[in-house]
């Protein structure tokens, strides 16, 4: 097996290079449209990369969603996914979205420890529930909030979408370069191999059409914490999270439903 192979998504994705500029794009425009709603660059730390944008709805806010971005922990920021936001904010929540500092700069537990801190900021600013949500490495990251050793005050649901679950797979990639992983952070910030907080409801989110390697990671964190999944059929690793923007996708209830 070739394991950088397994975690190419855009080699079988047609027309992969066309999405991250479509998501920039789209982003921006979502950002200008709701004008004073959005409050950008929120520093939740002193870091260059530790702030967050903040979209608030029409009326006071049901609550918040958090969707933390993805790119492998190694690349990306939040200005290329705002345009997600606007499923919650459809249904009257406010959504923030963070960046984070990204490797070979911080080791993914120095990532999880800022996220600690910027849903620490944001709850403050934004009363009631609150729901995390991530894509790919996000997704990692949002599940890593709902673990037992960390406490967000306010978690009520995380929802990872297209989650990597077990590091040890990455480990064994050129990646690891960047990752700088070792067993010690392997065992420690692997969700799967870590238990689900007593009250924090979890659904893991998985595109039908993606690589086998993140079925089997969205499978595998389902079955350790014994919580639902569901597979978004048709759907690849690139357009699985487009179902954040309609208020009434089935991701979007799983994300806000019930509250």
């Amino acid at each position: 097996m070739n394991i950088d192979r397994a975690y190419m998504n855009g080699a079988f994705i047609a027309g992969a290079d066309a999405y991250p500029p479509r998501w920039e794009a789209k982003a921006a425009a979502f950002r200008q449209g709701l004008g004073k709603r959005a409050e950008t660059g929120i520093a939740y730390g002193s870091g260059a990369r530790q702030a967050y944008d903040l979209f608030r709805p029409e009326g006071t806010a049901r609550g918040l969603m958090v969707f933390i971005h993805g790119g492998y922990w190694i690349r990306f920021d939040r200005s290329m996914w705002s345009h997600l936001a606007a499923g919650a904010l459809a249904r009257g929540w406010a959504c923030a979205m963070p960046s984070y500092t990204l490797a070979p700069e911080a080791r993914i537990r120095e990532m999880g420890q800022e996220m600690v801190t910027m849903l620490a900021h944001a709850g403050a600013a934004v009363p009631g529930p609150l729901v995390v949500t991530g894509h790919s490495a996000g997704g990692h990251l949002a599940a890593r909030m709902a673990c037992a050793d960390i406490a967000v005050a306010g978690l009520r649901r995380v929802v990872p979408i297209s989650p990597l679950t077990d590091l040890e797979p990455l480990s064994q990639t050129a990646m690891q370069a960047q990752l700088q992983l070792d067993a010690a952070e392997i065992a420690s910030e692997s969700p799967a191999r870590l238990n689900l907080r007593t009250g924090v409801e979890a659904h893991i989110r998985v595109g039908g059409q993606e690589r086998p390697a993140f079925l089997w990671h969205a499978r595998l964190l389902a079955e350790e914490w014994n919580c639902d999944w569901s597979v978004a059929p048709g759907l690849h690793h690139f357009d699985v999270i487009d179902a954040l923007e309609d208020p009434d996708s089935e991701l979007t209830e799983i994300l806000l439903g019930g509250f």
